[in-house]
């Protein structure tokens, strides 16, 4: 879902290059190879059900407005964790 959010109107094809990587051909030098497509689209799929994300007109996905909310929301609260370990550490010194 963080790719979708960063990159709106992202599609399969953009993923697939994304998570791609070398293929191991033995002793012969490496290939990239794109990621496997079904896996992506039953991961879009799955969150189209689930209101996160949805379908562009022209093709692609981006976030929907609760999709969005959702991820600032876990976003926050990481980050406030985040500052909350900083101070206790600071307390060790």
């Amino acid at each position: 879902a963080r790719k979708v959010y960063l990159r709106p109107g992202i599609g399969i094809g953009q993923l697939q290059k994304w998570y791609g990587g070398s293929y191991k051909r033995g002793a012969r030098t490496e290939h990239f190879r794109k990621a496997a497509s079904g896996i992506i689209r039953s991961v879009l799929l799955q969150l189209e059900e689930m209101k996160v994300t949805e379908k562009l007109p022209g093709g692609g996905r981006r976030m929907s407005r609760v999709g969005q909310q959702d991820l600032d929301r876990i976003a926050g609260t990481v980050f406030r964790m985040g500052e909350e370990d900083d101070d206790e550490d600071e307390d060790d010194y």
